[in-house]
Protein backbone atom coordinates (compact mmCIF):
# COMPACT_ATOMS: atom_id res chain seq x y z
CA UNK A 1 0.00 0.00 0.00
CA UNK A 2 1.42 3.40 -0.98
CA UNK A 3 1.63 6.28 1.46
CA UNK A 4 -1.08 8.10 -0.53
CA UNK A 5 -3.41 5.11 -0.14
CA UNK A 6 -2.60 4.94 3.57
CA UNK A 7 -3.51 8.62 3.91
CA UNK A 8 -6.74 8.16 1.95
CA UNK A 9 -7.64 5.16 4.10
CA UNK A 10 -6.96 7.12 7.29
CA UNK A 11 -9.12 9.94 6.04
CA UNK A 12 -11.94 7.52 5.21
CA UNK A 13 -11.77 6.02 8.69
CA UNK A 14 -11.82 9.46 10.28
CA UNK A 15 -14.78 10.44 8.11
CA UNK A 16 -16.63 7.28 9.12
CA UNK A 17 -16.16 8.10 12.78
CA UNK A 18 -17.13 11.74 12.30
CA UNK A 19 -20.36 10.83 10.50
CA UNK A 20 -21.22 8.19 13.05
CA UNK A 21 -20.92 10.61 15.95
CA UNK A 22 -22.84 13.27 14.06
CA UNK A 23 -25.73 11.18 12.73
CA UNK A 24 -25.97 7.67 14.23
CA UNK A 25 -28.07 7.14 17.35
CA UNK A 26 -26.77 4.03 19.12
CA UNK A 27 -28.75 1.52 21.17
CA UNK A 28 -28.54 1.09 24.96
CA UNK A 29 -26.16 4.05 25.30
CA UNK A 30 -25.81 7.60 26.54
CA UNK A 31 -24.89 9.16 23.21
CA UNK A 32 -22.41 11.79 24.38
CA UNK A 33 -20.23 9.22 26.14
CA UNK A 34 -19.79 6.91 23.17
CA UNK A 35 -16.50 6.18 21.47
CA UNK A 36 -17.39 3.37 19.04
CA UNK A 37 -14.70 1.15 17.56
CA UNK A 38 -14.67 1.19 13.78
CA UNK A 39 -14.73 -2.18 12.05
CA UNK A 40 -13.32 -1.98 8.53
CA UNK A 41 -13.41 -5.64 7.49
CA UNK A 42 -13.78 -9.19 8.80
CA UNK A 43 -12.92 -12.72 7.79
CA UNK A 44 -13.53 -16.03 9.54
CA UNK A 45 -12.95 -15.53 13.28
CA UNK A 46 -11.27 -12.11 12.97
CA UNK A 47 -12.19 -8.46 12.53
CA UNK A 48 -9.99 -5.44 11.77
CA UNK A 49 -10.45 -2.09 13.46
CA UNK A 50 -9.99 1.42 12.08
CA UNK A 51 -6.33 1.44 13.10
CA UNK A 52 -5.58 -1.74 11.20
CA UNK A 53 -5.43 -3.98 14.27
CA UNK A 54 -6.64 -7.56 13.88
CA UNK A 55 -8.82 -8.85 16.72
CA UNK A 56 -10.03 -12.39 17.39
CA UNK A 57 -13.81 -12.06 17.58
CA UNK A 58 -14.85 -13.82 20.79
CA UNK A 59 -18.18 -11.97 20.68
CA UNK A 60 -19.46 -13.18 17.29
CA UNK A 61 -20.59 -9.51 17.18
CA UNK A 62 -23.84 -10.03 19.11
CA UNK A 63 -23.48 -13.81 19.41
CA UNK A 64 -24.79 -14.28 15.88
CA UNK A 65 -21.97 -14.88 13.37
CA UNK A 66 -22.13 -18.65 13.94
CA UNK A 67 -20.53 -19.52 10.59
CA UNK A 68 -17.88 -16.82 10.96
CA UNK A 69 -17.40 -13.64 8.97
CA UNK A 70 -17.72 -13.39 5.20
CA UNK A 71 -18.32 -17.07 4.49
CA UNK A 72 -17.92 -17.17 0.69
CA UNK A 73 -20.71 -19.70 0.07
CA UNK A 74 -23.27 -17.61 1.92
CA UNK A 75 -22.04 -14.30 0.51
CA UNK A 76 -22.38 -15.70 -3.01
CA UNK A 77 -25.88 -17.05 -2.25
CA UNK A 78 -26.97 -13.55 -1.21
CA UNK A 79 -25.41 -12.00 -4.32
CA UNK A 80 -27.04 -14.61 -6.58
CA UNK A 81 -30.44 -13.99 -4.98
CA UNK A 82 -30.01 -10.23 -5.33
CA UNK A 83 -29.40 -10.67 -9.05
CA UNK A 84 -32.39 -13.03 -9.37
CA UNK A 85 -35.08 -11.50 -7.15
CA UNK A 86 -34.02 -8.86 -4.63
CA UNK A 87 -37.35 -8.54 -2.82
CA UNK A 88 -40.88 -9.91 -2.85
CA UNK A 89 -43.93 -9.21 -0.70
CA UNK A 90 -44.69 -11.78 2.02
CA UNK A 91 -48.09 -12.74 0.57
CA UNK A 92 -46.38 -14.40 -2.43
CA UNK A 93 -44.58 -17.75 -2.42
CA UNK A 94 -40.84 -17.71 -3.04
CA UNK A 95 -38.43 -20.60 -3.45
CA UNK A 96 -35.87 -19.41 -0.90
CA UNK A 97 -38.52 -18.71 1.74
CA UNK A 98 -40.07 -22.14 1.18
CA UNK A 99 -36.70 -23.90 1.34
CA UNK A 100 -35.61 -21.99 4.44
CA UNK A 101 -38.85 -22.92 6.22
CA UNK A 102 -38.42 -26.58 5.29
CA UNK A 103 -34.82 -26.71 6.49
CA UNK A 104 -35.69 -25.04 9.80
CA UNK A 105 -38.70 -27.29 10.47
CA UNK A 106 -36.69 -30.41 9.69
CA UNK A 107 -34.21 -29.46 12.41
CA UNK A 108 -36.77 -28.37 14.99
CA UNK A 109 -38.13 -31.04 17.35
CA UNK A 110 -41.52 -32.73 17.26
CA UNK A 111 -44.48 -31.25 15.41
CA UNK A 112 -43.01 -27.80 14.84
CA UNK A 113 -43.92 -27.79 11.17
CA UNK A 114 -44.54 -24.16 10.16
CA UNK A 115 -42.49 -20.98 10.28
CA UNK A 116 -43.62 -17.37 10.61
CA UNK A 117 -40.64 -15.28 9.53
CA UNK A 118 -39.70 -12.03 11.28
CA UNK A 119 -36.82 -9.57 11.02
CA UNK A 120 -35.10 -10.67 14.23
CA UNK A 121 -35.44 -12.18 17.68
CA UNK A 122 -37.41 -9.45 19.43
CA UNK A 123 -40.29 -9.49 16.97
CA UNK A 124 -40.15 -13.31 16.93
CA UNK A 125 -40.87 -13.28 20.65
CA UNK A 126 -43.54 -10.59 20.19
CA UNK A 127 -45.38 -12.75 17.65
CA UNK A 128 -44.94 -15.98 19.62
CA UNK A 129 -46.61 -14.33 22.60
CA UNK A 130 -49.37 -12.94 20.41
CA UNK A 131 -50.02 -16.40 18.95
CA UNK A 132 -50.12 -17.99 22.40
CA UNK A 133 -52.54 -15.39 23.74
CA UNK A 134 -54.86 -15.74 20.77
CA UNK A 135 -54.75 -19.55 20.75
CA UNK A 136 -55.40 -19.88 24.50
CA UNK A 137 -57.63 -16.85 24.98
CA UNK A 138 -55.59 -15.89 28.07
CA UNK A 139 -53.67 -12.66 28.78
CA UNK A 140 -50.65 -13.39 31.02
CA UNK A 141 -47.17 -14.59 30.14
CA UNK A 142 -44.64 -15.84 32.68
CA UNK A 143 -40.93 -15.26 32.08
CA UNK A 144 -37.92 -15.53 34.33
CA UNK A 145 -35.74 -12.96 35.97
CA UNK A 146 -32.22 -12.89 34.50
CA UNK A 147 -33.38 -13.16 30.91
CA UNK A 148 -33.39 -11.15 27.72
CA UNK A 149 -36.03 -11.42 25.00
CA UNK A 150 -35.54 -8.28 22.89
CA UNK A 151 -35.89 -4.52 22.79
CA UNK A 152 -39.39 -4.02 21.34
CA UNK A 153 -42.22 -3.18 23.72
CA UNK A 154 -43.59 -6.61 24.62
CA UNK A 155 -40.18 -8.25 24.37
CA UNK A 156 -38.50 -5.76 26.70
CA UNK A 157 -41.30 -6.21 29.25
CA UNK A 158 -40.76 -9.97 29.02
CA UNK A 159 -37.07 -9.41 29.72
CA UNK A 160 -35.88 -10.08 33.26
CA UNK A 161 -32.86 -7.81 33.54
CA UNK A 162 -32.56 -4.10 34.41
CA UNK A 163 -32.91 -2.97 30.81
CA UNK A 164 -36.62 -3.57 31.31
CA UNK A 165 -37.01 -1.01 34.09
CA UNK A 166 -37.11 2.26 32.08
CA UNK A 167 -39.50 0.61 29.59
CA UNK A 168 -41.77 -1.22 32.04
CA UNK A 169 -45.31 0.07 31.61
CA UNK A 170 -46.79 -2.35 34.17
CA UNK A 171 -49.59 -3.16 31.73
CA UNK A 172 -47.92 -5.83 29.61
CA UNK A 173 -49.46 -8.85 31.33
CA UNK A 174 -46.01 -10.23 32.22
CA UNK A 175 -45.19 -11.95 35.52
CA UNK A 176 -41.58 -12.81 36.34
CA UNK A 177 -40.32 -15.77 38.33
CA UNK A 178 -36.95 -17.15 39.46
CA UNK A 179 -35.27 -19.71 37.26
CA UNK A 180 -32.54 -22.15 38.28
CA UNK A 181 -29.12 -20.62 38.96
CA UNK A 182 -27.27 -22.84 41.42
CA UNK A 183 -24.25 -20.53 41.83
CA UNK A 184 -26.56 -17.87 43.26
CA UNK A 185 -29.47 -20.10 44.24
CA UNK A 186 -32.69 -18.37 45.28
CA UNK A 187 -33.86 -21.65 46.78
CA UNK A 188 -31.04 -22.54 49.15
CA UNK A 189 -30.09 -25.50 46.98
CA UNK A 190 -26.71 -27.19 47.14
CA UNK A 191 -27.04 -29.61 44.21
CA UNK A 192 -28.38 -29.38 40.67
CA UNK A 193 -31.10 -31.87 41.54
CA UNK A 194 -32.27 -29.72 44.47
CA UNK A 195 -32.10 -26.57 42.36
CA UNK A 196 -34.19 -28.16 39.61
CA UNK A 197 -36.83 -29.54 41.98
CA UNK A 198 -37.17 -26.32 43.99
CA UNK A 199 -37.19 -24.07 40.90
CA UNK A 200 -40.02 -26.13 39.40
CA UNK A 201 -41.94 -26.03 42.70
CA UNK A 202 -41.51 -22.24 42.73
CA UNK A 203 -42.80 -21.93 39.17
CA UNK A 204 -45.81 -24.10 39.96
CA UNK A 205 -46.61 -21.94 42.96
CA UNK A 206 -46.46 -18.82 40.79
CA UNK A 207 -48.81 -20.46 38.29
CA UNK A 208 -51.26 -21.40 41.04
CA UNK A 209 -51.15 -17.97 42.69
CA UNK A 210 -51.55 -16.10 39.39
CA UNK A 211 -54.38 -18.39 38.28
CA UNK A 212 -53.67 -20.99 35.58
CA UNK A 213 -56.76 -19.95 33.64
CA UNK A 214 -55.22 -16.47 33.18
CA UNK A 215 -51.83 -17.65 31.84
CA UNK A 216 -51.30 -17.99 28.10
CA UNK A 217 -47.66 -19.01 28.08
CA UNK A 218 -44.42 -19.61 29.89
CA UNK A 219 -41.52 -18.13 27.91
CA UNK A 220 -37.95 -19.27 28.60
CA UNK A 221 -34.60 -18.89 26.94
CA UNK A 222 -33.35 -22.44 26.44
CA UNK A 223 -30.17 -21.21 28.12
CA UNK A 224 -30.26 -17.59 29.33
CA UNK A 225 -27.62 -15.89 27.21
CA UNK A 226 -26.89 -12.23 27.83
CA UNK A 227 -28.01 -12.70 31.44
CA UNK A 228 -25.22 -15.16 32.15
CA UNK A 229 -25.25 -18.45 30.17
CA UNK A 230 -26.85 -20.30 33.08
CA UNK A 231 -27.34 -23.89 31.95
CA UNK A 232 -30.62 -25.28 33.28
CA UNK A 233 -30.10 -28.39 35.40
CA UNK A 234 -31.03 -31.74 33.85
CA UNK A 235 -34.79 -32.16 33.75
CA UNK A 236 -35.71 -28.50 34.16
CA UNK A 237 -36.97 -27.84 30.63
CA UNK A 238 -38.86 -31.14 30.69
CA UNK A 239 -40.34 -30.16 34.05
CA UNK A 240 -41.58 -26.84 32.67
CA UNK A 241 -43.07 -28.69 29.70
CA UNK A 242 -44.95 -30.96 32.13
CA UNK A 243 -46.26 -28.01 34.15
CA UNK A 244 -47.48 -26.29 31.00
CA UNK A 245 -49.25 -29.48 29.90
CA UNK A 246 -50.83 -29.90 33.33
CA UNK A 247 -52.28 -26.39 33.38
CA UNK A 248 -53.07 -25.97 29.67
CA UNK A 249 -50.38 -23.32 29.16
CA UNK A 250 -48.38 -22.84 25.96
CA UNK A 251 -44.62 -23.32 26.30
CA UNK A 252 -42.47 -20.91 24.30
CA UNK A 253 -38.73 -21.59 24.07
CA UNK A 254 -36.52 -18.71 22.98
CA UNK A 255 -33.56 -20.10 21.02
CA UNK A 256 -32.63 -16.79 19.41
CA UNK A 257 -29.10 -17.01 20.82
CA UNK A 258 -28.73 -20.75 21.39
CA UNK A 259 -30.07 -22.02 18.07
CA UNK A 260 -28.20 -23.21 14.99
CA UNK A 261 -25.05 -24.65 16.46
CA UNK A 262 -24.13 -22.26 19.24
CA UNK A 263 -24.35 -24.97 21.92
CA UNK A 264 -23.24 -27.84 19.71
CA UNK A 265 -26.80 -28.69 18.71
CA UNK A 266 -29.35 -27.36 16.25
CA UNK A 267 -31.61 -26.47 19.16
CA UNK A 268 -31.14 -27.03 22.90
CA UNK A 269 -34.75 -28.09 23.45
CA UNK A 270 -34.45 -30.76 20.77
CA UNK A 271 -31.20 -31.97 22.30
CA UNK A 272 -33.06 -32.24 25.63
CA UNK A 273 -35.97 -34.13 24.07
CA UNK A 274 -38.39 -31.29 24.82
CA UNK A 275 -40.92 -30.06 22.26
CA UNK A 276 -42.28 -26.55 22.92
CA UNK A 277 -45.48 -25.19 21.41
CA UNK A 278 -43.60 -22.28 19.88
CA UNK A 279 -39.86 -21.91 19.27
CA UNK A 280 -38.28 -18.57 18.41
CA UNK A 281 -35.04 -18.13 16.48
CA UNK A 282 -32.86 -15.50 14.76
CA UNK A 283 -29.12 -14.72 14.88
CA UNK A 284 -27.40 -17.99 13.91
CA UNK A 285 -30.02 -19.00 11.33
CA UNK A 286 -27.96 -17.08 8.76
CA UNK A 287 -25.25 -15.59 11.00
CA UNK A 288 -26.83 -12.16 10.74
CA UNK A 289 -25.66 -11.66 7.16
CA UNK A 290 -29.17 -10.35 6.42
CA UNK A 291 -31.67 -9.71 9.28
CA UNK A 292 -33.93 -12.74 9.85
CA UNK A 293 -35.82 -14.35 12.70
CA UNK A 294 -38.95 -16.34 13.15
CA UNK A 295 -41.35 -18.52 15.11
CA UNK A 296 -41.54 -22.27 14.52
CA UNK A 297 -45.14 -23.23 15.24
CA UNK A 298 -46.65 -26.47 16.53
CA UNK A 299 -49.60 -28.03 14.76
CA UNK A 300 -52.20 -27.12 17.37
CA UNK A 301 -51.22 -23.44 17.33
CA UNK A 302 -51.14 -23.39 13.51
CA UNK A 303 -54.54 -25.13 13.37
CA UNK A 304 -56.05 -22.35 15.46
CA UNK A 305 -55.42 -20.00 12.55
CA UNK A 306 -56.46 -22.43 9.80
CA UNK A 307 -59.83 -20.74 9.31
CA UNK A 308 -59.33 -17.44 11.12
CA UNK A 309 -56.80 -14.78 10.07
CA UNK A 310 -53.67 -14.34 12.10
CA UNK A 311 -53.70 -10.63 13.00
CA UNK A 312 -50.06 -9.84 12.39
CA UNK A 313 -47.53 -9.40 9.63
CA UNK A 314 -44.33 -7.70 8.52
CA UNK A 315 -43.36 -6.12 5.21
CA UNK A 316 -40.09 -8.03 5.17
CA UNK A 317 -41.37 -11.36 6.54
CA UNK A 318 -39.34 -14.04 4.78
CA UNK A 319 -37.29 -11.57 2.76
CA UNK A 320 -35.65 -13.49 -0.12
CA UNK A 321 -32.13 -12.21 0.57
CA UNK A 322 -32.40 -13.22 4.22
CA UNK A 323 -33.91 -16.60 3.39
CA UNK A 324 -31.29 -17.30 0.71
CA UNK A 325 -28.66 -16.59 3.37
CA UNK A 326 -30.42 -18.99 5.74
CA UNK A 327 -30.61 -21.77 3.15
CA UNK A 328 -26.90 -21.36 2.39
CA UNK A 329 -25.90 -21.10 6.06
CA UNK A 330 -27.82 -24.22 7.10
CA UNK A 331 -26.37 -26.07 4.11
CA UNK A 332 -22.84 -25.07 5.11
CA UNK A 333 -23.42 -26.02 8.75
CA UNK A 334 -24.53 -29.49 7.70
CA UNK A 335 -21.94 -29.98 4.97
CA UNK A 336 -18.91 -28.80 6.93
CA UNK A 337 -19.74 -30.31 10.34
CA UNK A 338 -19.87 -26.89 11.96
CA UNK A 339 -22.18 -27.98 14.77
CA UNK A 340 -19.93 -30.95 15.54
CA UNK A 341 -16.99 -28.54 15.65
CA UNK A 342 -18.76 -26.29 18.15
CA UNK A 343 -19.55 -29.29 20.36
CA UNK A 344 -15.94 -30.53 20.18
CA UNK A 345 -14.43 -27.12 20.96
CA UNK A 346 -16.69 -26.90 24.00
CA UNK A 347 -15.95 -30.35 25.39
CA UNK A 348 -12.27 -30.67 24.50
CA UNK A 349 -10.90 -27.12 24.59
CA UNK A 350 -13.08 -24.54 26.35
CA UNK A 351 -14.39 -26.83 29.08
CA UNK A 352 -11.04 -28.20 30.30
CA UNK A 353 -9.09 -24.96 29.80
CA UNK A 354 -11.65 -22.76 31.53
CA UNK A 355 -11.75 -25.19 34.45
CA UNK A 356 -7.97 -24.80 34.69
CA UNK A 357 -8.20 -21.00 34.58
CA UNK A 358 -10.86 -21.08 37.30
CA UNK A 359 -8.43 -22.80 39.67
CA UNK A 360 -5.61 -20.43 38.71
CA UNK A 361 -7.39 -17.09 39.09
CA UNK A 362 -9.05 -16.12 42.40
CA UNK A 363 -11.25 -13.57 40.63
CA UNK A 364 -13.06 -16.37 38.76
CA UNK A 365 -16.16 -17.36 40.68
CA UNK A 366 -17.52 -19.86 38.17
CA UNK A 367 -17.19 -20.92 34.54
CA UNK A 368 -20.14 -22.52 32.76
CA UNK A 369 -21.29 -23.31 29.26
CA UNK A 370 -21.41 -25.78 26.39
CA UNK A 371 -20.39 -25.68 22.76
CA UNK A 372 -19.06 -22.20 21.99
CA UNK A 373 -21.34 -20.61 24.58
CA UNK A 374 -19.48 -19.95 27.84
CA UNK A 375 -19.38 -17.40 30.65
CA UNK A 376 -16.70 -16.54 33.18
CA UNK A 377 -18.28 -15.01 36.27
CA UNK A 378 -15.88 -12.62 37.98
CA UNK A 379 -16.03 -11.92 41.71
CA UNK A 380 -14.19 -9.75 44.20
CA UNK A 381 -14.25 -12.57 46.74
CA UNK A 382 -14.73 -16.27 45.95
CA UNK A 383 -16.29 -16.88 49.36
CA UNK A 384 -18.90 -14.12 49.38
CA UNK A 385 -19.28 -14.38 45.57
CA UNK A 386 -19.65 -10.63 45.34
CA UNK A 387 -19.63 -9.74 41.61
CA UNK A 388 -17.08 -7.29 40.22
CA UNK A 389 -19.93 -5.30 38.64
CA UNK A 390 -23.64 -4.96 39.39
CA UNK A 391 -26.29 -6.70 37.30
CA UNK A 392 -26.91 -4.62 34.22
CA UNK A 393 -24.00 -2.29 35.00
CA UNK A 394 -20.24 -2.03 34.64
CA UNK A 395 -17.29 -1.15 36.86
CA UNK A 396 -13.69 0.03 36.55
CA UNK A 397 -12.60 -3.61 36.79
CA UNK A 398 -14.79 -4.69 33.86
CA UNK A 399 -13.82 -1.65 31.82
CA UNK A 400 -10.16 -2.50 32.33
CA UNK A 401 -10.78 -6.16 31.46
CA UNK A 402 -12.34 -5.18 28.13
CA UNK A 403 -9.60 -2.65 27.40
CA UNK A 404 -6.89 -5.20 28.15
CA UNK A 405 -8.52 -7.83 25.95
CA UNK A 406 -8.69 -5.46 22.98
CA UNK A 407 -5.13 -4.31 23.54
CA UNK A 408 -4.01 -7.96 23.40
CA UNK A 409 -5.97 -8.65 20.22
CA UNK A 410 -9.30 -10.05 21.43
CA UNK A 411 -12.78 -8.60 20.93
CA UNK A 412 -14.70 -9.80 24.00
CA UNK A 413 -18.37 -10.01 24.92
CA UNK A 414 -18.79 -8.58 28.41
CA UNK A 415 -21.93 -8.03 30.45
CA UNK A 416 -22.28 -7.01 34.10
CA UNK A 417 -19.51 -8.90 35.94
CA UNK A 418 -18.91 -11.54 33.28
CA UNK A 419 -16.80 -12.23 30.24
CA UNK A 420 -18.56 -14.46 27.71
CA UNK A 421 -16.66 -16.70 25.31
CA UNK A 422 -18.93 -16.84 22.26
CA UNK A 423 -16.77 -17.08 19.13
CA UNK A 424 -18.02 -18.38 15.79
CA UNK A 425 -18.94 -22.07 15.70
CA UNK A 426 -16.30 -22.40 12.98
CA UNK A 427 -13.45 -21.43 15.29
CA UNK A 428 -10.40 -23.68 15.02
CA UNK A 429 -8.62 -25.26 17.95
CA UNK A 430 -5.59 -22.99 17.47
CA UNK A 431 -7.81 -19.89 17.38
CA UNK A 432 -9.65 -21.05 20.50
CA UNK A 433 -6.38 -21.54 22.35
CA UNK A 434 -5.13 -18.16 21.12
CA UNK A 435 -8.20 -16.57 22.66
CA UNK A 436 -7.86 -18.53 25.90
CA UNK A 437 -4.26 -17.37 26.23
CA UNK A 438 -5.44 -13.76 26.00
CA UNK A 439 -8.26 -14.45 28.47
CA UNK A 440 -5.64 -15.86 30.88
CA UNK A 441 -3.76 -12.56 30.71
CA UNK A 442 -6.96 -10.56 31.14
CA UNK A 443 -7.83 -12.57 34.25
CA UNK A 444 -4.37 -11.91 35.68
CA UNK A 445 -5.09 -8.20 35.27
CA UNK A 446 -8.47 -8.60 36.98
CA UNK A 447 -6.83 -10.55 39.84
CA UNK A 448 -4.40 -7.68 40.37
CA UNK A 449 -7.14 -5.04 40.33
CA UNK A 450 -9.28 -6.98 42.80
CA UNK A 451 -6.25 -7.55 45.06
CA UNK A 452 -5.38 -3.84 45.00
CA UNK A 453 -8.98 -2.92 45.83
CA UNK A 454 -8.89 -5.25 48.84
CA UNK A 455 -5.69 -3.61 50.06
CA UNK A 456 -7.28 -0.17 49.78
CA UNK A 457 -10.36 -1.35 51.67
CA UNK A 458 -8.22 -2.68 54.51
CA UNK A 459 -6.20 0.49 55.04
Amino acid sequence: MTLLHQELDTRAVARTYELDRRHVFHSWSAQAALDPMIITRAEGSYVWDGEGNRLLDFSSQLVNTNIGHQHPYVVEAIAHQARTLATVAPQHANDQRSQAARLICERAPGDLNRVFFTNGGADANEHAVRMARLATGRPKVLSRYRSYHGGTQTAINLTGDPRRWPNDDATSGVVHFFGPYLYRSHFGATTEEEECRRALAHLEQVIELEGPETIAAVLLEAIPGTAGIMLPPPGYLAGVRELCDRYGIAFIVDEVMTGFGRTGAWFVCGDEGVVPDLLTFAKGVNSGYVPLGGVVISDWIADHFAHRPYPGGLTYSGHPLACAAAVAAITVMERDGIIDNARWIGSEVFGPELARLATKHPSVGQVRGRGVFWAIELVTDPHTRRPVAPTGGSSPVMAEAVRTAKELGLLPFANSGRIHLVPPCTITESEAREGLNIIDQVLSRVDALVHDAHKDDNR
